[in-house]
């Protein structure tokens, strides 16, 4: 357990210096949900109604937040396949090291890279006029169910790059990314849908997040009783994706 847990953090680290020599990735995964922020907070905002009342940007936020988790899974996709493509993978698995230790190194990497980006977007919210009116307790859970999101879309974004053979089929998740999201309760109610469209998107693990954090910031649009379910939709995920990503792993054969 020793030797796995320090060739993880090696990899981790292996990871981080990538950060420092191209940034340009890190910045754009920082700068593009805050101009999603400004665009639907100040060009769209004044077009949407908050159910019971209030401001659409703090509104907004949380759910923002719970988009930024859901956007995390391209770029793990992306940095697996294209370590498996160029054989470094392959390379990886023939060195005396823990097996573990690539898809543990990339998590970590992901994880401490979602940190920042929450801090930023944070930041962002507050420069806005949006305030987390809960208690310091209900704060740090919202932030945590955030991170627990991601940590399940994690998962799943090293499953799918382990099985994906080339780096392009990233746009094909993409594609599939955005509608997931707009299929939630991120920018309107479901209320404003559809019966049956609204059903799906209520039950959206992303509106699950968005409506648990909502809650636990005070926001306007908040809906009681959603954070069990926000816990357990990411258990799920990671019940699913974890031993998936493993036994892809271990059979990779690229």
């Amino acid at each position: 357990m020793r030797w796995a847990v320090a060739d993880g953090w090696t990899m981790t680290r292996r990871d981080l210096a990538h950060w420092v020599r191209q940034p340009a990735p890190v910045v754009v995964s920082v700068l593009f949900p805050i101009l999603l922020v400004l665009m639907f907070g100040f060009l769209l905002g004044g077009a949407i109604a908050v159910p019971g009342g209030g401001d659409y940007r703090e509104y907004l936020l949380p759910g923002m937040f719970v988009m930024t988790m859901g956007f995390g899974v391209e770029g793990t996709l992306l940095a697996v396949t294209t370590d498996a493509s160029r054989g470094v993978t392959d390379r990886f698995r023939s060195m005396p090291m823990a097996p573990s230790a690539v898809v543990v190194g990339r998590c970590g990497a992901d994880m401490l890279n979602s940190v920042l980006v929450l801090v930023v977007m944070a930041a962002c919210g507050l420069a806005v006029g949006w305030r987390p009116h809960g208690d310091a307790a209900a704060t740090l859970a919202a932030f945590g169910l955030l991170l627990l999101l991601r940590f399940a879309f994690l998962w799943l974004g090293i499953y799918l790059g382990l099985v994906i053979a080339n780096p392009s089929a990233v746009t094909l998740v993409q594609v599939v990314v955005w509608p997931v999201s707009f299929l939630s309760n991120i920018f309107v109610s479901p209320d404003t849908m559809p019966g049956w469209l609204g059903t799906i998107a209520t039950w959206n693990p992303l509106s699950a997040t968005a409506s648990a954090t909502r809650e636990l910031f005070g926001s306007p649009g908040a809906a009681d009783g959603w954070t069990g379910v926000a816990v357990a939709w990411p258990l799920l995920l990671v019940a699913v994706f974890f031993p998936l990503s493993v036994r892809a792993f271990r059979r990779l054969s690229r």
